[in-house]
C-alpha cells in the first residue's frame, strides 16, 4: 500500500465534512424558512375559516331564535316570501 494514501484519506475526511456542512446548512435553513412561511399561511387560513364559522353560527342562532320566538307564523311568512316577486 502506498504510504501517501493514509495521510490523504485522513485529510479528506475533514474536508468532506466541511464541504458537506457548507452545502447542507443553507439547504436546511431554506427548508426551515419555507416551512415557516407555509405555517403562517396555514394559520391565517385557519383564522379565516374560524371567523367564517363564527359568522355562520351567529346566523344559525338568529334563525333558531326566530323559529322559537315566532313559531308557526314563520311558515306563513316563508310562503309569502316565496310568492313575492324578485326585484
Amino acid at each position: 500500500m502506498n504510504p501517501i494514501i493514509i495521510p490523504m484519506m485522513a485529510l479528506s475526511i475533514p474536508i468532506i465534512a466541511l464541504v458537506s456542512t457548507l452545502i447542507v446548512k443553507p439547504l436546511l435553513e431554506q427548508r426551515s424558512r419555507r416551512l415557516e412561511i407555509e405555517a403562517n399561511a396555514t394559520a391565517e387560513k385557519a383564522a379565516q375559516y374560524a371567523a367564517q364559522v363564527e359568522r355562520l353560527e351567529q346566523r344559525v342562532r338568529v334563525l333558531e331564535r326566530i323559529i322559537t320566538d315566532r313559531g308557526i307564523g314563520v311558515a306563513d311568512e316563508i310562503e309569502r316570501l316565496r310568492d313575492a316577486p324578485l326585484n
